[in-house]
């Protein structure tokens, strides 16, 4: 009877262990070997308002550990990323090969 109800039970079949890949191991990612070609994207929230401004956008090079601190005001687009981190990193370092971020969902 316990078998033909976790059969029939849609969350259960769902998410039981089986069906779930197990957990890979994290990967280093490479030594990069030019400053600002490999570039790490984040996003501070929760800030008190500043003339507006609640979002800090903070890019660092990889390799020297250099950053830009970009303040934004909530709600922003991609368009508005984008202006600003053209304006404010490939205007001064030219375009990254590679961008790494977290992929956070800003609310």
């Amino acid at each position: 009877m316990v078998k033909e109800f976790l059969k029939a039970c849609d969350v259960c079949q769902r998410f039981k262990s089986d069906c779930m890949k197990p957990a890979g191991l994290l990967q280093p990612l490479p030594i990069p070997t030019t400053i600002w070609i490999d570039i790490s994207m984040d996003f501070i929230e929760g800030l008190p308002p500043s003339n507006g401004y609640i979002v800090i956008m903070v890019v660092v090079d990889r390799l020297t550990k250099y950053a830009h601190f970009t303040a934004l005001k909530h709600p922003f687009t991609v368009a508005t990323v984008a202006k600003v981190f053209i304006a404010n990193v490939v205007r001064l370092h030219g375009i990254p090969a590679s961008i790494v971020t977290d992929r956070q969902s800003i609310s």
